[in-house]
């Protein structure tokens, strides 16, 4: 057997059940080079009571034993309670044995007198059928399986947390991922595992999700009858993710009692299950990651400070949606294209006004938030620039443009700066001496219409010409903006007619 095996099976725990002191033995000595926990009975009652406390993953038992014969024990075979591979063992074959240990739910049946070799051999079926079940397992949990871990942009913050990401990778070391939510925590932490070539899964739990109470079961799994209800044993995600990557995110929302469960987890790399009374030794890289502040969380007592250090090892902080505006066309596209595929949609190429709406907003939810809205998008096949303030919110406000006011008549050491040619229907620029801030003011003669048209002609000017942009900023639709353009030209031509 390699070494790489032995260290995959290093979380493999085993039972031999023999009435031959020799043989129990020999196959202790043998299973304990490869397995961390091996223990041995001498009939099925102490087997039994064995079982009740510590899980096993493999038993290895004696057909021929006094009292109840091998065959015999079904509370290890209930189907409703089984969680153990069985090999059996009998110096004396025959057919009806076999069937009945086939029935019994044998996945080996070996002959005495038998090598070690054939014995490790069949160790060795049970061992990796059992790791294939635990891959799947974490298959099954891991719905986002399929989304590929590239970490999309090329923002200068985008591609200093990439390259960090690429050195910490390799460490066996915890990793504290920070950041707001919607930032990507779940991505760094899948792509830490996929560049630190490990050959275990990567098992993601959110702490915030688990009752308080299950959380423990959870983690570190128990034993048949620990509480009210645990009819089955459970492995726990520990020993799910043996040789592979923990994922905790929302660590913040861990409850005290269990933040010291996980720092002696964490220290002596060994877990107990619920109701076992023996540790079973995992390895395991725990990736960590919340919103909180973790450093203020622990000055006002609401996580172990010896907790914050163990997983603060290395820490990446994650930039917001809003600190890489740079990085929205290609994450724009990404998305669009992704959810393209998922939603049997077309795909569509955003234009430049889509792209400037897009970074023109501060994104409170981040990527999660974009994400979101392109989905929307292209549900409802609106782009973004034509329909920003139904899909974003009223409570997503642009970034600011020039501020507009209306003019006194009389206003302490603010100079009217008139514009050369100013023909008094166009609003003019005003100093403020003290702070020398710039704004737009309007003649206190005007009427309300050459206010609104001077207002409207000075916001599209502010966005370059930009009159989705500029609607936005009006709060009402292009459509608004566009019919009051062709009141205006209607008029002009009126007027030059009337002259």
């Amino acid at each position: 057997m390699s070494d790489n095996a032995a260290m995959t099976w290093s979380a493999v725990s085993v039972l031999v059940v023999d009435d031959e002191p020799g043989m129990r033995a020999i196959l202790k000595k043998a299973l304990s080079k490869q397995f961390a926990q091996v223990d041995v009975a001498g009939s099925i009652e102490e087997a039994e009571e064995l079982r009740k406390r510590c899980h096993f993953d493999l038993l290895i038992v004696d057909i021929n034993l006094p009292g109840r014969s091998g065959i015999e024990w079904h509370e290890a075979f209930d189907p409703s309670t089984r969680r153990s591979d069985v090999i059996f063992m009998t110096g004396y074959a025959d057919l009806d044995t076999a069937i009945r240990a086939l029935r019994a739910g044998a996945s080996d049946f070996i002959l005495k007198p038998f090598n070690l070799e054939q014995m490790m051999q069949s160790v060795q079926r049970c061992i990796e059928r059992r790791m294939v079940e635990r891959q799947n397992f974490a298959l099954q949990r891991d719905v986002e399986r399929t989304y590929p871990v590239d970490i999309i942009g090329d923002a200068q913050s985008t591609l200093a947390m990439k390259k960090l990401i690429t050195q910490i990778a390799p460490s066996m070391a915890a990793v504290l991922v920070e950041g707001e939510s919607g930032t990507g925590k779940e991505l760094v932490a899948r792509a830490l595992h996929q560049l630190s070539k490990r050959s275990g899964p990567f098992v993601p739990l959110n702490c915030g999700a688990i009752a308080p109470d299950l959380l423990e079961s959870e983690l570190f799994g128990h034993v048949s009858g620990a509480f009210t209800g645990a009819k089955k044993g459970r492995e726990g995600l520990f020993r799910v993710a043996n040789n592979g990557t923990l994922f905790l995110d929302e660590i913040g929302e861990m409850p005290l009692a269990m933040q010291s469960s996980l720092l002696r987890a964490l220290e002596q790399k060994a877990i107990r299950p619920v109701g076992a009374e023996r540790e079973v030794q995992v390895d395991v890289r725990i990736v960590a990651a919340t919103n909180r502040n973790l450093k203020q969380e622990v000055e006002e007592g609401r996580f172990r400070r010896d907790l914050y250090y163990r997983l603060n090892v290395l820490t990446i902080e994650l930039p917001s949606l809003r600190d890489r505006l740079e990085d929205i066309p290609a994450l724009a596209h990404h998305f669009t294209q992704q959810l393209a595929k998922d939603l049997g949609a077309k795909p569509v190429s955003w234009t430049h006004e889509d792209i400037q709406a897009m970074q023109a907003y501060d994104w409170p939810g981040n990527i999660r938030e974009l994400r979101n809205m392109m989905e929307r998008c292209l549900l409802l096949g609106k782009p973004p620039a034509d329909y920003w303030h139904e899909l974003a919110g009223d409570a997503a406000p642009l970034r600011p443009v020039a501020p507009v006011s209306v003019e006194q008549e009389q206003t302490e050491n603010v100079d009217v700066v008139r514009e050369p040619g100013d023909d008094g229907k166009r609003p003019c620029k005003c100093h403020d001496n003290d702070n020398e801030a710039e704004t737009y003011c309007y003649p206190s003669d005007w009427t309300l219409k050459d206010v609104e048209k001077a207002h409207i002609m000075q916001v599209v000017d502010t966005h370059e010409g930009n009159k989705s942009a500029a609607a936005r900023q009006l709060g009402v639709a292009r459509k608004t903006l566009e019919r009051k353009y062709k009141e205006w030209a209607d008029e002009a031509v009126s007027t030059v007619e009337q002259d």
